[in-house]
């Protein structure tokens, strides 16, 4: 399978403007995520459909189910042991059970009462969530809020070896639409996303999901 793609233009007038929202590539079996390596570990995912050679179960390793968080990341493409984009299908089953499984990187009082109980359950979570702002293709802010997951320990044993469904080197895509963005956005080309939910609508609360905009035209 490849990656569904459309107009960058497009898309934009059915994300939301603002809040916490996962806007990802999915459908009943899957969902997207990204990550950007060196050509050695790139190439060998790519190659085998899972993760060795050089890549590290030891460290702590961070998916990105937003492509243009990715590209804000990875410079494009460009930055050193960044140059190979790989597009990630992992099964939906275990993409929704990193979400429930997740634990925010810094304390939420409006998720842990107190920093001690939060410090307890980051030593006990195989996954650490993090919001950041999420990019314009330019690389400006935007008021959007965008996911990225860590994972660890036997979370990223499985997210390596046994969950993915595909592995998918975007880089000639990734230079392809690198050379497109030079001329402006109106030319540009990204990953088909939509507004991602869990299944488990606590999962969402806890997570912070905002509504998403008041629909004009097609939202999702």
């Amino acid at each position: 399978m490849r990656l569904d793609c459309e107009p960058y233009a497009a898309q934009l007038e059915v994300w939301p403007k603002a809040g916490r929202h996962i806007l990802a590539q999915f459908d009943d079996e899957s969902v997207v995520v990204y990550q950007a390596y060196n050509a050695a570990i790139g190439g060998y995912a790519a190659a085998h459909g899972r993760f060795g050679g050089g890549f590290s179960f030891s460290r702590m390793s961070w998916v990105k189910p937003n492509f243009l968080w990715m590209m804000y990341r990875s410079g494009w493409g460009t930055k050193e042991n960044q140059e190979v984009t790989l597009g990630l299908r992992l099964r939906r089953p275990f993409f929704e059970s990193l979400l429930a499984q997740a634990v925010p990187s810094s304390w939420d009082p409006g998720v842990f009462a107190t920093r001690e109980e939060w410090a307890r359950e980051v030593g006990r979570s195989s996954v650490r969530l993090q919001w950041d702002p999420d990019h314009h293709p330019s690389g400006a802010k935007l008021d959007r809020r965008a996911i990225q997951l860590g994972l660890r320990g036997p979370v990223l044993d499985a997210f390596g070896n046994e969950e993915l469904l595909e592995v998918i080197d975007l880089s000639p895509f990734v230079a392809e639409q690198r050379a497109a963005l030079a001329g402006g956005v109106s030319a540009l080309a990204t990953p088909r996303e939509r507004v991602y939910l869990p299944a488990d609508p606590a999962v969402a609360a806890r997570l912070g999901l905002a509504a998403a905009d008041p629909p004009h035209g097609t939202h999702q």
